[in-house]
């Protein structure tokens, strides 16, 4: 006998009040706290009930009564089934007065810890086209919205380019314009989706791993250059002959590829850092540039996605530091390098930790093509690099600039910076709430002194927040 699925409640005419975490906005009946998307506050809408726990229930807005005067229109036709950009329907500077709380909020509540006066956050020139990175997913699966399920839609292909769809592992949405990055990067995917349906090349089955087309990288810089990186699989010589005549369509259609790559992926997943990069065209890397430095990003490079903003969040990062020229400064998490190449011009020496070896490389080639000296890097995991006998063989940094992962700092590294001692401790981070966790486990020896947020992922919930720590 199966159990009854139990009926969840319809609530009418709700008002709702407050952002919350993840993009999706709050609202209250009685003493139930429900989380819903695609809503604003200020909205009235009737609210399904999807799911329901003791304190807090999800739901899904099934009627407006009210539209929020603080409310704008998505310009993207793909806003609410894409998954991203969930804040379009937020005025810009709405969005950044509650990124502004949401910092707030997390330092107050998670870090308990005594706090300055939190800067007003500084928001991005660019609210379109800001990205320089995107990477799309082939797919023999097309998703079909729920207006195209209920109008029984048929589509004659039913292969599709574009992002996935959250919790739908092997479906993908078909994108026709993203907002996210310069145009160009819509143009190139859809000649290769239209040049393969052309000549029916096989999209990748994400359950079966069948099929050719798997994934490609756009990324552009303010310089200019564009690269262009596309996944495959490839099981048989003709398949790859194949591909060729498809790289080949893409170098002679647009010129402006400086660097077009491709990465053969026989596995089950999409990962590409152990897998080699074959160039087809042009350079291997492209070149980003910033107050004069040149720094190369390779395919496997991490890179501020925002670069115009990561420009602003870099001075910040260098003004928090207090730099005078004579400091030894650990860069932790360094990347490429940016940010040690950025400080270098001001200080003694950097040290620059990253776990990514080919970043590692990108970083001593960056240094060296902008005939900076003064910088040491190594690769490896943080905590086991970053040792005391590491510290005392290199000599004890007076600043170090921290810009970990969304799942902050280990233990044992913030261990390492205490037993460093140095006088400064800047710390970047793309996540207030694990950032918040780890200025409570270090405030024992030092105080925060300064917190400046910076909007790096407009129409986004995202936030990146700079801590400067002073020692006690």
């Amino acid at each position: 006998m199966t159990r009854k699925k139990k009926e969840l409640p319809l609530l009418e005419k709700v008002t709702i009040t407050d952002v919350a975490a993840e993009g999706k906005a709050i609202a209250k009946v009685d003493d139930l706290v429900i989380f819903i998307p695609y809503v604003v506050p200020g909205d009235v809408v009737d609210l399904q009930i999807k799911r329901k726990k003791n304190k807090y229930a999800e739901a899904e807005a099934v009627r407006f009564h009210e539209l929020s005067p603080n409310r704008a229109t998505p310009f993207c036709q793909h806003y609410g089934v894409c998954g991203g950009c969930k804040w379009q329907i937020l005025p810009y500077p709405e969005q950044v007065k509650y990124k502004q709380k949401q910092v707030e909020d997390n330092l107050k509540r998670i870090g308990k810890i005594e706090l300055p006066d939190i800067s007003p956050i500084l928001g991005s020139a660019k609210t379109m086209f800001y990205r320089n990175k995107l990477e799309f997913t082939f797919s023999n699966k097309r998703w079909l919205t729920a207006k195209e399920v209920k109008q029984d839609v048929k589509y004659e292909q039913m292969n599709a380019v574009g992002f996935h769809i959250p919790g739908a592992f092997d479906k993908v949405l078909a994108i026709e314009k993203c907002w996210l990055q310069d145009d160009i990067s819509n143009r190139i995917r859809n000649a290769i989706r239209d040049y393969a349906y052309e000549h029916n090349y096989s999209f990748i089955n994400l359950r079966t791993q069948e099929g050719m087309l798997r994934n490609m990288i756009v990324r552009t810089s303010t310089t200019g250059e564009l690269m262009v990186i596309i996944i495959c699989k490839i099981t048989e010589e003709s398949e790859m002959s194949l591909f060729r005549q498809l790289l080949q369509f893409v170098a002679d259609s647009f010129p402006e590829i400086t660097s077009l790559l491709y990465i053969i992926n026989n596995k089950c997943n999409d990962t590409i850092n152990d897998l080699d990069v074959h160039v087809f065209k042009g350079k291997d890397h492209i070149l980003e540039e910033m107050e004069g430095l040149r720094f190369k990003i390779g395919p496997k490079s991490f890179y501020q996605t925002n670069s115009e903003q990561a420009y602003n969040l870099y001075k910040i990062v260098r003004e928090f530091a207090g730099l005078t020229g004579g400091e030894r400064v650990y860069d932790l998490y360094t990347g490429t390098g940016t940010i040690a190449n950025f400080v270098s011009r001001q200080v003694r020496e950097v040290i620059g930790i990253e776990y990514v070896p080919e970043a590692i490389e990108d970083a001593k080639v960056n240094s060296e093509i902008n005939g900076i000296h003064n910088t040491l890097f190594y690769a490896g995991d943080m905590k086991d690099i970053l040792t005391q006998d590491f510290i005392n063989k290199h000599g004890r940094p007076d600043v170090i600039i921290t810009d970990p992962p969304r799942a902050g700092m280990h233990p044992d590294v913030i261990e390492a910076i205490l037993f460093a001692e140095p006088e400064r401790v800047v710390y970047v981070s793309c996540n207030p709430a694990t950032q918040a966790r780890d200025l409570q486990l270090m405030d024992g020896k030092y105080k925060v002194t300064a917190v400046q947020p910076v909007d790096m992922f407009p129409h986004t919930h995202h936030v990146e927040n700079v801590v400067l720590m002073v020692k006690r």
